[in-house]
């Protein structure tokens, strides 16, 4: 005869209850919290918002009057986009902007995880000093390299100037220290008890980081491929600087439509908003990874 226990309710695990007044893992919600977070969500789309109707306005009236009263001040058009469109041939513009964003992108990402996963995982002389001297590197401001970049790659150098080439290169360069740091700091809080099983196994390094490290990382390298693609995207110095007038990113046409006396104005908000559209194409895609990325890490145990 089989006899059965029962579980006094106090002592039963406790089920969790989610109600309109309690988050995913249990916690309550807190109405302070939700009206400064859509406080500050209303503020940060402002700009945007303002941008928006002020690219669909004449010049005449921006001029005259303030975004916010477009509802009653009129003035509104759509002309802006068609000649921003057909002035500033934003077509290649865009695709020169994706052939420098994306392969600028990628090629830091891909060197500096192989150097993080060195500096993380591989014991070497001198790692300590390479790596505080890769960090010490991000403090240079980029205006400073520019004058012997330019003798570098210019036609007394490399003469590469007003190539892709030098752009990727420039971008590599400039963004490898950081991208180093993030993807070291990340790595370190990886469990080091699964490399140490792999080299157990006969696994190589190479092994190592394609089939434990890289996919265990991919929040952070998502997450710097995002903030990599914005600033590369938005980059007008270095476009400016050591790309030619046959290649240059739609960035560079925004700024030449302004013109010396300001006199394309109402062009250049139509263009600056469809400039955004790529960003936040890539932002929203990958903003998860963007989120995971920037916490994950920065709590070990």
């Amino acid at each position: 005869m089989s006899a059965t226990t029962a579980v006094p309710a106090e002592t039963a695990a406790p089920t969790r209850r989610y109600g309109a007044g309690r988050l995913k893992d249990g916690r309550p919600r807190s109405p302070f919290s939700m009206v400064v977070m859509l406080l500050l969500a209303v503020l940060w789309t402002l700009p945007t918002i303002g941008l928006l109707v002020t690219s669909l306005r004449t010049r005449e009236a921006a001029a005259t009057s303030g975004w916010w009263e477009a509802l009653w001040k009129g003035g509104w058009t759509t002309d802006n986009y068609a000649r921003v469109i057909d002035q500033a041939d934003l077509g290649n513009a865009f695709l020169n902007g994706i052939l420098v964003a994306v392969p600028a992108t990628i090629i830091p990402i891909m060197f500096a995880a192989f150097a993080a996963y060195a500096f993380t995982f591989m014991d070497f002389r001198g790692k300590d000093i390479l790596f505080i001297v890769i960090v010490a590197v991000m403090v240079v401001p980029l205006q400073s390299a520019l004058a012997p970049m330019l003798d570098l790659l210019g036609p007394r150098g490399l003469g590469i100037s007003g190539t892709y080439l030098a752009v990727w290169l420039l971008h590599t360069g400039f963004g490898m220290p950081l991208c180093i740091y993030v993807l070291r700091n990340y790595m370190a809080s990886l469990p080091y008890s699964v490399v140490e099983s792999a080299r157990i196994d006969g696994c190589t390094n190479f092994q190592i980081f394609w089939r434990l490290i890289a996919p265990m990382a991919m929040p952070a390298m998502a997450a710097f491929a995002t903030l990599q693609f914005l600033w590369v995207w938005n980059d007008l110095l270095i476009a400016k600087l050591f790309l030619s007038d046959s290649n240059t990113t739609v960035i560079v046409k925004l700024q030449q439509l302004l013109g010396s006396q300001g006199q394309g104005a109402e062009l250049l908000t139509a263009g600056a908003f469809i400039s955004i559209i790529l960003p936040m194409i890539v932002f929203f895609a990958l903003q998860n990874f963007l989120v995971r990325g920037m916490t994950a890490g920065s709590v070990k145990g």
